[in-house]
């Protein structure tokens, strides 16, 4: 289902409890102007649809934000961090705070190091009910690892032997950028919107991403057998989703653009 309107007019339409994911990017401040739609882009308002993301998401739900700061006469403004805070505050558990590392960083010359990550919160109402762990392999052998107590102490945690040959993947995901050409000028990379539809959630689940722009989530949940709501308020990046996701290879019987 894709919708063409204000994403937070429509959000307070839906239904209690009716999402099991949602990943999506907000506007990062006033980074980009998206064709004049940002008017009205306030902590109000990305505070009332903060709210309303809780309480569409299901009880065991998850809301992955990816978002980064603009920086202002040399400091960051750290909206970041509070729209995380505000999300605890409205009732989520910040449940793990989480790094996009751009492997091709566009370069700029001044008084920092280059940057080259955003944030991705994943926020939680209450524990997670999905958890798929992406997995990468272990290597080499250990004499035995130990544990950091609160106290300081150091204490075994593995008698030692042959590790195990996979484990969790770290918090700080790597991805290259700027490979897209759909015509949005902020476009996430389509791995790390499927890396997180495995990880949160399951074949048959909704996932929601109310700043639908160029589709990206979209189009991974019907790739990954997902069903999907999107919400673009500008008609043009609607057209250029509505394009994209009409070329998934399943729309799980739903036309692109359809209100069914």
């Amino acid at each position: 289902m894709l919708l063409l309107g204000d994403c937070l007019d429509v959000i307070r339409g839906m239904d209690d409890g009716c999402i099991d994911l949602t990943v999506t990017s907000p506007p990062y401040d006033n980074l980009r102007t998206y064709n004049g739609t940002l008017n009205d882009w306030t902590p109000e308002k990305w505070k009332a649809i903060i709210a309303e993301l809780y309480r569409v998401t299901k009880e065991g739900g998850v809301v992955v934000w990816v978002v980064g700061d603009a920086t202002v006469k040399g400091s960051e403004t750290g909206t970041s961090f509070r729209q995380a805070l505000h999300a605890t505050e409205c009732g989520f558990r910040l449940h793990d705070t989480m790094i996009y590392e751009k492997q091709n960083p566009v370069p700029y010359h001044h008084n920092r190091y280059q940057p080259c990550f955003e944030y991705m919160f994943v926020w939680s109402k209450g524990k997670p009910e999905s958890f798929n762990p992406i997995m990468v392999p272990s290597k080499g052998l250990v004499g035995g690892s130990k544990q950091r107590l609160a106290d300081g102490r150091s204490v075994a945690f593995n008698s030692g032997g042959a590790v195990h040959p996979h484990k969790y993947r770290t918090s700080i995901w790597t991805y290259s950028v700027g490979s897209d050409r759909s015509g949005h000028p902020a476009v996430f990379p389509e791995c790390l919107a499927r890396d997180h539809i495995l990880s949160w959630s399951n074949e048959g689940d909704t996932v929601f991403d109310p700043f639908l722009g160029s589709g990206t989530t979209g189009k991974m949940a019907l790739v990954h057998g997902r069903k999907f709501i999107g919400i673009e308020r500008d008609p043009i990046y609607f057209e250029i989703a509505k394009k994209r996701i009409a070329s998934c290879p399943s729309l799980n019987g739903v036309p692109a653009g359809s209100d069914q």
